[in-house]
């Protein structure tokens, strides 16, 4: 295990060495980032975490609901009303909002005494259905504010077969392995999990730097959509199953499952250019990535605080 993880830092210093030059950080270190994200999803997962969709129907349906519907159409007001002047930065925050949740969840949820497996399977579900829906939402996006004849536009199968090869594949061969050799797949969450953090962080400082000349000001425009959408998908998120009388820990779920977005694929599809090739759509990602770890820390210590404060008569 020491020598595959020096062989990945390894891959990643090569990489990064060479990041003067985007064209080579979009196309190399942003599919490799997702694979290793992807990968290490897979781990997590096995064929028996998708009996939670029977096991909990109104749970499965109320979190898919606020993933697969709620948050994208949040994504198109939220760009309406603050992003309609920015036409590439209200395409990136839509593209955001069509991705799916991130894998971090899990991890989040745990820390929250959620429901995990409600969110394992959530995160799965999504991640399948959105490689379908997000060329299709990304360019009636692009239609919308660059108008039909506009040089950015993703072609639909192409995409498909994309997202797919830089997500499913990665993920189903975790789930591979993890069937194949538990306990290796078990001493190899956290080295994946670290390598994860390690990449995101990587493919933030890289679109940063491609959109160096014009960061700030992208950044300063981009935030308030970006936190907009954060907590509007985590409120809703906690109060909508709080509507259907679910229990706390699914409504703690679903609320981190809605507000926590695979954060690298909205890059990829912005910036890489096997996809729409530009920099700044990429930005709304990069600013929601950095907020939404914040949120959820605050979110986490807020309802972990609540369930320890002592029941009064």
């Amino acid at each position: 295990m020491l020598k595959i993880c020096i062989f990945l830092f390894t891959i990643v210093y090569l990489i990064t060495s060479v990041s003067m030059n985007p064209g080579i950080i979009s196309t190399a270190l942003l599919p490799l980032a997702l694979a290793i994200i992807m990968f290490g999803l897979g781990l997590s997962l096995k064929l028996t975490d998708f009996k939670q969709i029977f096991l909990y129907p109104k749970a499965m349906i109320t979190g898919s609901f606020t993933q697969l519907v709620l948050l994208p159409v949040l994504g198109f007001i939220i760009a309406a009303l603050l992003l309609k002047n920015s036409p590439e930065l209200a395409i990136g925050l839509i593209i955001l909002a069509m991705c799916p949740g991130g894998p971090t969840s899990n991890l989040l949820t745990h820390l929250a005494n959620g429901d995990t497996a409600l969110c394992i399977s959530l995160t799965a579900i999504s991640s399948i259905v959105k490689i379908f829906t997000i060329p299709l939402m990304v360019n009636i996006a692009i239609g919308h504010y660059m108008g039909i004849a506009s040089e950015f536009h993703l072609d639909v199968l192409s995409s498909i077969l994309k997202i797919v090869t830089i997500t499913i594949v990665p993920a189903a061969i975790g789930m591979v392995v993890k069937a194949l050799a538990p306990g290796f797949s078990q001493k190899a969450q956290k080295p994946v999990k670290i390598m994860s953090a390690i990449f995101l962080v990587l493919v933030i400082f890289a679109a940063i730097y491609q959109e160096r000349g014009s960061i700030v000001q992208s950044m300063v425009l981009a935030g308030p959509a970006a936190l907009l959408l954060n907590l509007s998908g985590m409120l809703l998120g906690y109060y909508i199953p709080k509507l259907f009388n679910l229990p706390l820990p699914q409504q703690i779920t679903i609320s981190i499952e809605t507000s926590i977005q695979n954060g690298t694929l909205a890059i990829a599809i912005a910036s890489s250019p096997l996809m729409l090739g530009n920099a700044t759509m990429a930005i709304p990602a990069v600013v929601y990535s950095l907020i939404m770890f914040i949120t959820a820390g605050l979110f986490i210590s807020l309802v972990n605080r609540r369930k320890a404060k002592p029941v009064t008569a």
